[in-house]
């Protein structure tokens, strides 16, 4: 019989499954890394490729492609390290490969796995920030300066960001700011660092901008049902451990993300009379934003109070202010990445600051000086104001760090760019798209030489844009 010292021999520790290693966790940090992998390819793939205008299609399902393979090769050859590794800086890690099995098979910095499991894990989040920077550019930027950006943006200014906050090492993770799973280091630096681009590469053509209508809807909420269920693994993978803890925090995200929908639906329905689809994806994404900071670390009650605020002011700002507002109708931002990233990730940055639970960070963090780490309505509740409010202010401090850094490494990454290659697409190819850039189509209803005898109205213009040349080539091939 079985000794009651003894595990199973499936448990039992051997040189593929050291003393250290829980494989449920493993299991489970590799499962949620492969959830945000899945958000990024193929979610915002096609989200994108459905969500923009027929002739971008293409080019736009590909910026994100591109990104995704790019920040990898990125994170294994120094990205990784200068995020997680040893300090080069107070903000900065030293660059270094992760590519050696010594290395790579020791225990992670944190958790019970293995740092290919932690490696892996973080890529997922440090790919998914350029693909939600390229929402901000959709339509006009010129591939090869997007290829450039990707690299040069992700070094010199995402390893900042991820060592400062989630670097134990790191100065803003040493003040005490709480980034449950990236509402800084991924929205709002994605929301700043696009609407930043944005402004150098300058607008999209003045009838795409008046009309970009999507190809294909239906396509789109494929991608964004991907964006949402992949959540999952984006804030359930934050605490590193198979915990309750993971378990409060993807019921508190999806939780949070249906209120801010049907709020936006909502508001949307009372001020235009029609329920918007495309609306409620705005809210589904500002939703899922908003409780990224504080997911595991607050009440389930206090996600719902999240999700009103991040369905309501944004949707204030996007529909209403933005037309008001001279830099937000100057800056053409494809996809509205400022409101639905930089200000639905900074409102989640505050209202974790309010709502945190003493308790729930202590289940977070698991570390001696959890107290530290307390939510200014608690602080307000225990009669300990000056804590609660001294974690407000390393919310803040944290928010003013990362649009700073943004504004700054964003517009230098572009103008270094712009002395190699043009960032923006010139008139021409703009007026075609997808055919002139990369030679290929989203949509094909001939074959290959009735589509080239037919370029320019096949390539160049829109159905809806010019009816009659539209019409005299669908009777053409009627007759045919």
């Amino acid at each position: 019989t079985l000794s009651l010292m003894e595990l199973p021999s499936n448990l039992s520790p051997d040189e593929a499954s050291p003393e250290w290693m829980n494989k449920g966790d493993n299991a489970w940090q590799l499962t949620a890394a492969t959830l945000v992998g899945l958000q990024c390819v193929p979610g915002l793939v096609i989200l994108y490729g459905g969500m923009v205008k027929k002739k971008w299609a293409i080019n736009s399902a590909f910026m994100a492609l591109y990104a995704f393979a790019s920040v990898l090769i990125c994170w294994v050859g120094w990205g990784y390290r200068m995020s997680f590794g040893d300090k080069l800086v107070a903000f900065w890690g030293k660059p270094s490969v992760a590519l050696d099995e010594k290395y790579l098979l020791r225990q992670a910095f944190l958790g019970y796995f293995p740092t290919a499991t932690m490696v892996f894990f973080q890529f997922v989040f440090a790919a998914i920030t350029p693909i939600l920077i390229a929402g901000a550019l959709l339509g006009r930027m010129n591939f090869i300066a997007w290829m450039l950006f990707v690299p040069l943006w992700h070094t010199f200014s995402y390893t900042i960001g991820a060592f400062s906050i989630w670097c134990p090492d790191g100065w803003l993770s040493k003040l005490g700011v709480i980034d449950f799973a990236g509402g800084f280091v991924i929205h709002l630096s994605s929301g700043v660092a696009g609407f930043t681009a944005a402004y150098w590469v300058g607008p999209r053509l003045d009838k795409d901008r008046e009309r970009f209508p999507p190809n294909n809807i239906l396509m789109m909420l494929a991608g964004a049902g991907l964006l949402w269920m992949g959540w999952t693994g984006f804030n359930g993978g934050a605490p590193y451990t198979a915990s309750t803890d993971t378990s409060l925090a993807i019921l508190n995200t999806h939780v949070c993300t249906a209120t801010s929908l049907l709020t936006w639906l909502v508001l949307d329905i009372v001020v235009s009379g029609k329920p918007s689809v495309i609306g409620a994806v705005n809210g589904m994404i500002t939703g899922l934003v908003c409780i990224t900071p504080g997911a595991g670390v607050v009440q389930s009650w206090a996600a719902i109070l999240m999700g009103l605020i991040s369905g309501s002011v944004p949707w204030y700002t996007m529909t209403i202010l933005h037309k008001k507002v001279k830099l937000l109708r100057h800056v053409d931002d494809t996809l509205s990445v400022f409101h639905t990233h930089a200000l639905a990730g900074i409102l989640g940055g505050i209202l974790t600051g309010f709502f945190a639970v003493p308790k729930l960070c202590r289940l977070f963090y698991l570390v001696p000086e959890w107290e530290r780490y307390i939510g200014l309505a608690y602080g307000l509740q225990t009669g300990q104001t000056s804590a609660g409010l001294r974690q407000m202010g390393a919310q803040l401090a944290g928010i003013g760090f990362i649009v700073c850094l943004n504004i700054v490494t964003t517009s230098l990454v572009c103008l270094f760019i712009k002395l190699i290659v043009p960032l923006r697409l010139n008139e021409g190819v703009l007026q075609i798209g997808d055919d002139a850039i990369h030679g290929e189509e989203a949509y094909v209803l001939w074959d290959d030489e009735e589509k080239y005898e037919n370029t320019q109205v096949n390539s160049a213009y829109d159905a809806d844009e010019y009816p009659s040349a539209v019409s005299k080539t669908l009777s053409e091939l009627q007759m045919v």
